[in-house]
């Protein structure tokens, strides 16, 4: 079965005047430690005289600052990425060498978030008698989160903390999974936030199913002696192949898929992505 897809994502933002645009960062190329083999890749932004510059972050993202030296009205963003999403096993795959991942645990991925007394109150005592090892007591707080939030879209910039989602009982899917960050970094673990890209059926497991395709945040914990392990706090489940990750920090607005400086004015944000089998694409 080939399990190749083809994944393209335009975003695009419209001024209500020319401005000047400070350098923007992208994060929007998955590194190359994915678990997922990306056979393609191409990143494009418009006004065409603007310049692209690749670098790796203080997390290892490969990013890219686009520059601009003139006034703009508007400001294009476009991935094409072709992505293998051949299944594998989350707990069975091969993982880096333990040593080799621990040089990356920095003290900010354990750095407090929230008002202990509040989180204490959500875990109620139960973590430590939910399961036989770390992984089976975080995967056990992960659904305990899926089942006590109400997943909300929220297209307002900015992230809420983990007590307001908390006494909200709602949230969006970085809203959830800072959360998570916050109660196992209390609980010892270090945690970071993940941005990065879902693609999934639309219908039931066939090939020929339509795909979609969002931006989306999870939460990676670092289990003692196993490794990284992706939480999805919107479905509950361990991340596997159709969680593409982009960019890892210990915040979530150092993941953020774009950020930069620019001058006052109204602006109209529109994006469009759309993801499709790679058979599907040579037969059009």
């Amino acid at each position: 079965m080939n399990t190749a897809v083809m994944l393209r994502h335009h975003t695009s933002y419209r001024y209500d005047r020319p401005v000047f645009l400070g350098p923007q960062t992208i994060r929007l190329r998955p590194p190359a430690r994915t678990h997922n083999p990306v056979l393609t890749y191409a990143l494009n932004i418009g006004p065409t005289d603007g310049r692209l510059i690749w670098r790796q972050d203080t997390y290892d993202n490969t990013v890219a600052e686009a520059v601009f030296t003139k006034q703009m009205s508007h400001f294009d963003i476009e991935v094409r990425m072709t992505v293998d999403l051949t299944p594998y096993d989350p707990f069975t795959i091969t993982r880096l060498p333990f040593s080799d991942i621990t040089a990356d645990q920095k003290p900010s991925y354990r750095q407090p978030i929230s008002d202990a007394s509040v989180l204490d109150t959500f875990l109620n005592g139960d973590f430590s008698t939910s399961g036989e090892t770390d992984l089976d007591r975080l995967i056990w707080l992960n659904r305990k989160l899926a089942a006590f939030l109400h997943y909300k879209t929220r297209m307002e910039p900015g992230i809420w903390s983990p007590t307001e989602t908390l006494s909200r009982q709602t949230g969006s899917c970085r809203d959830s999974a800072w959360l998570l960050i916050a109660l196992a970094r209390h609980l010892g673990f270090s945690a970071r936030f993940v941005s990065g890209y879902l693609i999934q059926s639309a219908l039931q497991n066939t090939e020929s199913n339509p795909l979609t395709c969002d931006l989306h945040a999870w939460a990676e914990i670092l289990i003692p002696e196993r490794g990284w392990f992706g939480f999805d706090t919107t479905s509950g489940l361990i991340t596997a192949q159709n969680h593409i990750p982009l960019a890892v920090s210990a915040t979530p607005e150092d993941a953020a898929p774009v950020s930069g400086l620019l001058d006052h004015c109204q602006a109209r944000f529109d994006v469009l992505m759309e993801a499709q089998h790679l058979h599907e694409v040579a037969n059009t």
